[in-house]
């Protein structure tokens, strides 16, 4: 299988995903750049997409395993979800970014 169509979902402060997010598609593949205001919209966000065909989900950081937990479980194991990962060198300057 070939990827096709993946989304990768982030947390703005007053994003609206219907306002701020851009889809790019380049050489055959989609990929849809959501920006969620709070993390409970992206749990209707992965839904969407799923149903609108994407493969891959993948979260920004600043979403945790609880609210990764949630989107696999939103989705139904009908698309990959995954989640960007820091380093314990960065854990300070992230904690700094998302308190």
């Amino acid at each position: 299988m070939t990827l096709v169509h993946w989304a990768f979902i982030y947390q703005a402060a007053g994003a609206d995903p219907g306002r701020d997010s851009r889809t790019v598609r380049h050489e055959g593949c989609r990929v849809d750049l959501v920006a969620v205001g709070s993390h409970d919209q992206a749990v209707g966000e992965a839904r969407r997409l799923a149903r609108d065909g994407a493969q891959l989900i993948e979260l920004c950081g600043g979403f945790g395993p609880v609210w990764t937990a949630r989107v696999i479980e939103a989705v139904d194991g009908r698309v990959a979800v995954g989640a960007v990962g820091y380093g314990a060198e960065s854990i300070e300057r992230v904690h700094a970014i998302f308190s």
